[in-house]
């Protein structure tokens, strides 16, 4: 005879077989129906001939210490690593002075305590965490060029990853607040303000980020005043960030367009003045709508550092077909485009993870199954 409960003393009972973990998600992302079973199956075959010989080329088969090329090729059919660790202190670091290499290194660990109390909401201390965020931009400046105790360092002398994250970097973080105030000019009830926003935003949408580089390099000191040292990599800096801030005001400026206008008419209700408004009802409801276009954009911008090989800064590209034209090590571009691409890839794939965590947390976007 079965036991007897009360009412609302019934055990949970365990959910049926197939309606919770695995097999739930396997029925319902790959085999929900017969299109979606034979994509997978094609999916899989294509995979299994695909991965078994990838993977023998990069890892069982590859080479990771070798000496020159007909070394690695003696060794093994693999890919030649050996040339990677070779040249991994120019990939990262550029031509900066060995010996003062630790700098690098302590900007880029400050760096990762900055964004912690930025990104993370539940950091401990973080309203005093922050401070040291907002004093950051100082301190690496001052590891990087040196000065005040530290050899000077030259800006030629960057290259490598560090160039890309410099830019990067720097890039997103300043384009962020100029995007977003240039997004506002744009809306602005005032006519000077918004036509001057509007043809900035549209003429640097208009012009090709190449092209902005090339005028920075060359064509600048034919408007600045004879003598006139103007570096380079600072002016790589301004027109980055003013083509990221073009594309970000367009991005803003739908979240902003996105928002009811009874929230506008509520906050002036309220008493609340124009930047009181922004700041508390407007703008964090646009900038969460906004949060996929904002990070697609840096996205963007990150990868789009590599152009600086044109005017001639050795980012990671340039330092590789630089290394390539040693003859011990001619014909291992592939080697070389590989290890950049996993660089880009682990540093774009976590904006784009953020941005999905981001989204989740403030619930934007966020589709219910």
């Amino acid at each position: 005879m079965s036991e007897q409960y009360l009412p609302g003393e019934h055990p949970d009972l365990r959910p049926p077989v197939g309606q919770t973990g695995l097999l739930l998600w396997l029925r319902k992302n790959l085999f929900s129906s017969p299109f979606n079973i034979v994509l997978t199956i094609l999916t899989v075959y294509c995979l299994y001939l695909m991965l078994p010989p990838l993977f023998n080329w990069a890892f069982f088969d590859a080479v990771f210490i070798a000496e020159s090329r007909d070394a690695c090729r003696a060794a093994g059919d693999g890919a030649c690593w050996g040339f990677i660790e070779k040249r991994i202190g120019q990939f990262t670091f550029g031509f900066y002075p060995v010996e003062e290499r630790w700098r690098v290194v302590l900007a880029f660990v400050l760096l990762v305590v900055a964004l912690v109390p930025l990104l993370w909401d539940k950091c401990p201390n973080r309203r005093q965490a922050i401070w040291f965020s907002l004093l950051y931009p100082f301190i690496a400046y001052w590891l990087l060029l040196g000065g005040m105790g530290l050899e000077p360092v030259e800006t030629s002398r960057f290259g490598g990853f560090m160039l890309t994250m410099v830019i990067g970097v720097t890039g997103i973080v300043c384009s962020l607040p100029l995007g977003i105030l240039l997004a506002l000019g744009r809306q602005s009830e005032l006519h000077i303000i918004r036509w001057l926003c509007t043809s900035f935003i549209e003429f640097i949408r208009g012009v090709p980020l190449i092209t902005l580089l090339f005028v920075a390099s060359t064509m600048l000191n034919y408007f600045l005043p004879p003598g006139t040292t103007f570096d380079i990599l600072l002016r790589v800096l301004i027109m980055v960030t003013l083509f990221s801030a073009a594309y970000i005001a367009e991005v803003v400026r739908g979240g902003l367009q996105a928002i009811p206008k009874g929230q506008t008419e509520a906050a002036d209700a309220l008493g609340l003045k124009y930047w009181s408004s922004m700041r508390l009802v407007v703008l964090p409801q646009a900038l969460k709508i906004s949060i996929p276009g904002i990070v697609n954009t840096f996205i963007g911008l990150f990868k789009d550092t590599t152009l600086v090989i044109v005017i001639g800064m050795l980012d990671p590209l340039g330092i590789g077909r630089a290394s390539l034209s040693d003859i011990k090590w001619t014909g291992l571009s592939t080697e070389v485009y590989v290890f950049i691409a996993m660089f880009f890839f682990i540093c774009c794939f976590s904006m784009s993870r953020y941005s999905i965590y981001l989204e989740k947390k403030l619930h934007t976007g966020h589709r219910e199954d």
